[in-house]
């Protein structure tokens, strides 16, 4: 990723070694919690700055996007300025903006600063991988690994969790606030150990046409997707320019990178088979796994009666399973087919997503909770094999760019995923709303029957309306999840496809090691 040092590292022994490997974990934890966390959280936030639920998902959605545009820009950066000076510089910027976000004082400022902390976030996951690597013997780059993977697959569980409870307990600025001790003794510890073990830095050419065409029609295609269901889509000159500006700054942005002799993003890696299969396959999959991340607990904080803490703990036990399983989906992913693992992985999204499509809105905590611990199972056979195939057969000096693009499609994957189930729940839900209470009316002897039962219990007509109109709601949006959830369902079937488009081949240098890593 940086340029060589002037003599080749030696590994960290005893204790600089393991408080090496806590520090860069700490900031690596930091950074996939803060993911995950305001999920739980999005109705307090979007009730106290005052815009509706589903604008809130803008908090996810910013962030997102600034941290997929700072990842392919990690390996010029190392570069210029150095693997450690950059790490500690990501870490302390993002708990600068961390602290921002948390005194935030109305939605436009929170989504600006939550732009701002994902970009400075960008470098943190690679570096910490890079630096990890450089600490530890070849021979225990396996554990090295594993020993990473496991923070990112445990903040997943955590981040609901946590989320929930600061939520419901103290007030949403604190699950920003966190961040600031966590940070700040990450970034002193890592300079501590790492600052001598710099590496050697050049100046090299930044591809700025091509960086700003990239944030140009990425930006104008979220700010889109965020936008158009508030203005009617496609009726509102906003969303059609912004439509016009996205589509042609893409094709711009490819001509220039297909022809820039230092592109910020290497297109021509996507002329190699297993990379266009793997990233395209992961994008997708990534895309509808977090947009119903994101969905499931606004449901059930909207209409369901859960608080942040319940919401929490319903999502919190997707990691569990992942937790075992990665580790030895790891070990042997270079003897079974990785094909095999993705193929079982996406079986297994089919089975959660389609087992959520038959929830009601009597649904008990155990039956919503159950899937949830599936998901994990699902999740260990995922990343680690999708990314082996798309790595393989590339050469060591091209991994780094492979992997920062890979990483790029997934993440801004993610932000549409969680735009486009937003948009499409609410349209769903107000066809099966317009639909029910279709049903309310004098010729329905059951919508009778529940308006007299509720005039008798001293409801006046209007009062005993708006209750019956709650219940449409209620499951008006029950409904328009279970579409959700089941579109979602039948999409990942048709994956497997086009993961066996792949060639099988041996995976890329450093093995599972790398691909568990490039996650």
């Amino acid at each position: 990723m940086a340029g060589p040092s002037a003599l080749p590292l030696q590994p960290l022994e005893g204790s600089a070694r393991v408080w090496g490997t806590i520090a860069l974990s700490a900031a690596t934890f930091m950074n996939v919690l803060d993911t995950s966390i305001a999920n739980v959280s999005l109705p307090a936030i979007a009730g106290d700055l005052g815009v509706s639920p589903n604008q809130g998902t803008w908090v996810i959605t910013s962030f997102a996007v600034a941290n997929a545009i700072a990842v392919p820009l990690t390996g010029w950066l190392a570069q210029r300025f150095g693997q450690v000076r950059l790490f500690v510089l990501s870490v302390t910027l993002f708990v600068i903006a961390s602290w921002l976000c948390g005194l935030a004082p109305n939605m436009a400022t929170l989504i600006a600063l939550r732009a701002l902390q994902g970009f400075v976030a960008g470098p943190m996951i690679p570096l910490s991988q890079s630096l990890l690597l450089s600490s530890y013997p070849k021979a225990l780059a396996g554990l090295a690994m594993a020993m990473w993977a496991m923070t990112t697959l445990i903040a997943p569980v955590t981040g609901p969790l946590l989320g929930g409870w600061i939520t419901d307990n103290m007030n949403w600025p604190w699950i920003f606030y966190i961040n600031i001790p966590v940070g700040i003794i990450a970034a002193l510890a890592s300079w501590g150990i790492y600052h001598k073990r710099e590496s050697a830095t050049r100046k090299l050419p930044i591809d700025s046409v091509g960086l700003a065409l990239l944030v140009i029609w990425i930006g104008a295609l979220q700010i889109m997707l965020d936008i158009g269901k508030e203005h009617d889509w496609f009726h509102s000159s906003l969303v059609v320019g912004l439509a016009v500006v996205a589509l042609v700054g893409f094709a711009f942005f490819l001509a220039w990178e297909l022809t820039d002799e230092h592109p910020v993003v290497d297109l021509r890696l996507f002329a190699r088979r297993n990379f266009w299969t793997g990233t395209l396959t992961t994008a997708i999959a990534y895309g509808l796994f977090f947009g119903n991340v994101v969905l499931l607990p606004l449901w059930l904080q909207q209409y369901m009666g859960y608080t942040a803490t319940d919401a929490g703990m319903i999502l919190a036990p997707v990691g569990l399973l992942a937790m075992v399983f990665s580790p030895i989906v790891g070990r042997t992913v270079n003897r079974i087919d990785p094909r095999r693992y993705a193929t079982f992985a996406f079986v297994m999204f089919f089975v959660v997503l389609w087992m959520r499509s038959l929830f009601n809105t009597q649904a008990d905590f155990t039956t919503i909770m159950i899937p949830t611990i599936l998901q994990g199972l699902a999740m260990a056979f995922f990343f680690i094999p999708l990314i082996t195939i798309t790595l393989s057969g590339l050469p060591p000096d091209r991994i780094p760019a492979a992997s920062g693009l890979t990483n790029f499609a997934r993440i801004t994957a993610g932000a549409f995923g969680t735009s486009i189930s937003t948009t499409l729940w609410e349209s769903r839900a107000a066809l099966h709303h317009a639909q029910l209470a279709d049903a309310v009316n004098p010729g329905n002897p059951a919508a009778q029957a529940t308006l007299s039962g509720l005039a008798a219990s001293g409801l006046s007509p209007e009062q005993s309306l708006a209750l019956v109109n709650r219940m449409v709601d209620q499951q008006a949006f029950m409904l328009a999840a279970n579409d959700i959830f089941y579109i979602s369902a039948l999409i990942f079937l048709l994956l497997i496809p086009l993961v066996w488009l792949s060639h099988p081949q041996p995976s890329p240098a450093g093995g599972p090691d790398a691909a568990v890593g490039a996650h």
